[in-house]
């Protein structure tokens, strides 16, 4: 699996999440590094750092600052599914590292 130069939008988020529809993902890979960054909807900037497996799960750490200012830092497990058309969705479970430290889960695709 390979996400270097890759660009995923958001199409489904638990409602203690921050990342919507009109968030943007720009992902770059060296080696078993990825990192990103993101930013849309509530969230005014963010980045992320995540390990790559063999079979293409993403162990990652993210941190943004949303809208109002507040930055927030978090936990992701994704784990890809090649579509159809070569597109890579990820199903995401996530958790908060700040605030009130709860979890979700999220559905982000290559566009």
């Amino acid at each position: 699996m390979n996400y270097n130069k890759k660009t995923f939008r958001s199409i489904s988020n638990t409602p203690n999440g921050e990342v919507s529809g009109d968030t943007i993902f720009h992902y770059v890979q060296t080696g078993n590094i990825v990192t990103a960054t993101y930013a849309g909807g509530g969230i005014a900037e963010g980045h992320l750092i995540a390990l790559v497996d063999e079979m293409g799960n993403l162990d990652m750490r993210y941190h943004h600052v949303n809208l109002q200012g507040v930055l927030q830092t978090g936990i992701c497990r994704s784990v890809p599914e090649m579509l159809p058309d070569g597109r890579i969705r990820l199903q995401e479970t996530w958790q908060w590292t700040s605030g009130d430290g709860s979890s979700g889960s999220s559905v982000v695709e290559e566009f």
